[in-house]
């Protein structure tokens, strides 16, 4: 194929490209001006049926991506990677589709302040839920018109948007045409510029077809134009985005969220009553505004202003009632959750305002709890599992009472509060002792439960130990252990699965650690699974794949807060004993956390700071353990292999030569700075070696000083 035919070819192919990817928005605005209401949803529905399940991403990440196939083609040698102009045509396709997307969303949010038909006014909102993951599309679904007039919908408020007119404009909408001719005719002028480089390579078979272009771009206005923004009042020219390399967002496919997937199966074209199409338009609103919360912070902080938080909670408050929560729901607590991790102000404002109570008793309602004693729900072992709606408005009520909850751990409740808080676990109990229809809903769900667990006030968490012992329970000393045995299972799973180990494993390490320096019972369970008696000392304590093992690799992991969180729930199972730990762990894996709470010389047995109250029992060894004690290495914690000795047939004399070499050789990486030299202070802390005996030659003459005083003094009486 001839370099003419190809660039021909490829000239079409932009101008197909980026037919497929404009919006009619002419044809939409005219509809609207002729009152076409049928028009305008049929063209809208073409929209949301093409880009449903398209997102943005960054121009930067695609040029990544780009960069990473080429060296793959590189490195693999397929093919030669050449550039091709349908780069430059994507920018171009990028810059025209970015325009016509944000003139949209300014038309549609003037359009469903008309009073729109209920259908139709869903359809927009769909439109508008699309438009609205874009965060160059948000300008105008930020305004407090805007945000007014959604939260109107989604029935948080009853306020009227009247900062902006809500009547038809013609010349509104007669401005935007215009505005989107000249952006057409620059975007001609564009194409014009191409077709004189490429003119000089063209074959001469194609004049016809040239002259044909040509006759359509000669049409085209001189002039540079600027197009309209959603401001009105800045107008940013498609030549300077070239010009100046604007990067825009890119419309990918994407996949969909997950739970609405699960959630959502009504269709399109689905007939629905007057009661359920009102409910329909208060969801899509619901995720307009989600989407809108989340990727603008000055819509976060417009949200806090205009108090929405108030019609939100009161919308939650009376759902709680209804004997069938609608679908709407779920997103009003996803648009909480948002909120309230967004803005510390609106959290405080949530618990403020009793929070913790509403949503208590929202979870109460989804887990469809029946009480045989105070604390105590009733945990049916052939109930059905819970069901998919109900297990994710759990997960988002969880999620929330953790936001509003998280600093309440460490500080002493009122009286009024612990029986809020113990009135909590007990449903909290229930969700880690149920199962849901799928499995990852249940680790997902277990996982949120432990998050909100280990925010709770400590001494709230007894309730999860008061339920009274089954014939089939795990129990300890006769204290019903099987939320304490769920635990440890979540625990292992989350050992076993490596990814995101810090965020999956550190709150449950500190929930098991918490409970074991409260509950002497489960320390004593938790024992019995994790470090087990000792019998095989032959390999190292880090090595196997049991739970002890896992946890002592952990305890030397890059990440300082992970392996400290793992060391320090041996080291409570230990009773906070230096020796007891040692001799599971091994000294090279116990250093780390015996040199952070000053315990690396062995003073004392435990931390001065520990206000755990244990019992005097002791550790018994076990036969095997107790006749291999003396050959173990206590920095390995495993008995070594015998080596034979290196000074063995040396002389007296040979033996005090090869130590003063050694002194030398070490001398001389010390002055280099390659090693220092470390020593243990009175505290049991490390310290540089010189630094030590400074300490130790001042104390030693404020010794003698003190000696001497003394003497004076005896003199003069």
């Amino acid at each position: 194929m001839s370099s003419s035919h190809s660039s021909y070819l490829r000239g079409h192919s932009r101008h197909f490209a980026r037919r497929s990817m404009d919006v009619d928005l002419e044809g939409i605005i005219q509809c609207i001006k002729q009152g076409d209401e049928n028009g305008v949803q049929i063209q809208l529905q073409e929209f949301n049926k093409e880009y449903a399940q398209c997102f943005f991403f960054d121009a930067e990440e695609r040029d990544r991506r780009k960069q990473r196939k080429l060296e793959e083609f590189r490195k693999n040698k397929v093919r030669e990677y050449a550039d091709s102009d349908s780069d430059c045509d994507e920018y171009d396709q990028e810059d025209r589709g970015l325009i016509l997307r944000q003139n949209l969303a300014v038309v549609l949010m003037r359009f469903i302040r008309t009073g729109v038909k209920c259908r139709l006014l869903r359809v927009s909102l769909r439109t508008l839920r699309i438009l609205s993951r874009d965060n160059k599309v948000l300008g105008p679904l930020v305004t407090d018109s805007a945000l007014l007039t959604l939260a109107k919908i989604a029935g948080l408020t009853t306020s009227d948007a009247t900062d902006e007119n809500s009547d038809p404009d013609s010349d509104f909408y007669d401005n935007i045409i215009a505005s989107l001719a000249e952006a057409k005719v620059l975007h001609c002028r564009s194409d014009e510029d191409e077709g004189d480089a490429e003119a000089n390579g063209r074959n001469e078979e194609y004049p016809v077809l040239d002259e044909d272009t040509k006759s359509d771009i000669s049409n085209a206005n001189s002039g540079e134009l600027d197009s309209i923004s959603w401001f009105g009042s800045h107008r940013t020219s498609i030549n300077e985005m070239h010009r100046g390399g604007v990067h825009h967002k890119v419309l990918e496919r994407g996949r969909k969220d997950r739970r609405e997937s699960k959630i959502d199966g009504e269709e399109e074209d689905e007939e629905e009553d007057e009661e359920s199409g009102e409910e329909a338009q208060r969801k899509e609103a619901m995720k307009v505004l989600c989407n809108v919360v989340y990727n603008s912070t000055w819509a976060q902080e417009r949200f806090s202003a205009l108090r929405l938080l108030c019609g939100l909670t009161e919308r939650l408050s009376s759902s709680v009632n209804c004997s069938s929560p609608s679908s709407v729901q779920f997103y009003e607590l996803r648009l909480m959750f948002l909120i309230t991790a967004l803005r510390p102000e609106l959290s405080t404002q949530l618990q403020q305002e009793g929070g913790v109570s509403i949503l208590t008793a929202a979870l109460e309602s989804c887990l469809e709890v029946q009480w045989k004693d105070q604390y105590e729900c009733v945990l049916n072992p052939a109930a059905p599992p819970i069901s998919l709606e109900a297990s994710q408005r759990v997960i988002e009520i969880l999620k929330i009472l953790f936001n509003i909850t998280y600093s309440t751990h460490r500080q002493e409740p009122s009286e009024d509060d612990a029986a809020l808080y113990r009135h909590l676990v007990a449903l909290l109990r229930l969700c880690l002792m149920r199962k849901c229809v799928l499995s990852d809903d249940t680790d997902e769900l277990q996982g949120h439960t432990v998050n909100l667990l280990s925010a709770l006030p400590l001494q709230c968490l007894d309730v999860l130990l008061m339920v009274p012992l089954e014939p089939d329970s795990k129990q300890c000393q006769g204290v019903n252990m099987d939320c304490v045995h769920t635990l440890l299972t979540f625990m292992e799973k989350r050992l076993e699965s490596g990814d995101k180990i810090k965020e999956k494993l550190t709150p449950i390490l500190n929930l098991l650690t918490e409970s074991c320096r409260a509950h002497r019972e489960t320390r004593h369970y938790i024992r019995k699974h994790i470090l087990p008696p000792l019998r095989d000392v032959s390999h190292r304590p880090e090595e196997g794949s049991t739970v002890k093992s896992r946890l002592i690799r952990l305890m030397t992991h890059l990440d300082t807060d992970l392996k400290h969180c793992a060391a320090d729930l041996i080291f409570v199972l230990c009773k906070e004993n230096v020796g007891r730990f040692v001799k599971y762990t091994g000294y090279g894996n116990a250093a780390g956390l015996l040199a952070t709470r000053g315990l690396l010389g062995g003073q004392g047995s435990r931390t001065s700071s520990s206000d755990a109250q244990y019992s005097s029992d002791s550790d018994s060894d076990t036969e095997e353990y107790r006749e291999a004690k003396d050959r173990i290495n206590p920095v390995t914690g495993r008995v070594e292999a015998e080596h034979s000795d290196p000074m063995e047939g040396m002389t007296e004399e040979e033996k005090e030569e090869e130590a003063k070499r050694l002194i030398m050789l070490f001398n001389k990486l010390s002055r280099d700075s390659i090693i220092q030299p470390m020593g243990v202070d009175s505290e049991g802390k490390p310290v540089p070696m010189l630094g030590l005996r400074e300490n130790s030659l001042t104390e030693e003459g404020r010794s003698e000083s003190e000696d001497d005083g003394e003497a004076e003094e005896g003199g003069k009486n």
